[in-house]
């Protein structure tokens, strides 16, 4: 190998590492943790906030959210945490997305037009 390829090599690795190194720190640094007191969530659906959840108070439960075209959500809170359990729309992106967990990353159902995202704490149910 001649001088240049070594060095555009050394480069391009060095280059590689940094953006690794970052993208690990910024997934890790935005998700959240359940288990410190007042998370809240906001359950969306056609641009309407049917919910504003504490976490940290809510019980263990399992609800369903109905849509105006008939569709459903099946939401369950465990533990501090929440994610669409089931739905009966038909590629099932929504319950594959699992619990919520980044600021960036909100759980969508596009059928059903349903958001469940962290926000900002107050508000009532």
């Amino acid at each position: 190998m001649t001088k240049g390829v070594k060095i555009c090599l050394a480069v391009v690795s060095a280059v590689f590492a940094v953006s690794l190194v970052l993208s690990i720190r910024f997934l890790t640094a935005t998700e959240r943790d359940p288990s410190k007191e007042d998370v809240w969530v906001e359950i969306e659906q056609d641009k309407k906030v049917l919910y504003r959840l504490n976490l940290a108070d809510e019980p263990d439960r399992t609800f369903r959210i109905t849509g105006s075209d008939g569709g459903w959500n099946e939401i369950t809170i465990s533990r501090g945490r929440i994610c669409v359990s089931d739905a009966d729309c038909p590629d099932h992106t929504c319950v594959k997305n699992g619990w919520l967990r980044y600021d960036y990353l909100p759980i969508i159902c596009l059928p059903h037009k349903l958001v469940v995202r962290f926000c900002e704490g107050g508000g009532s149910e």
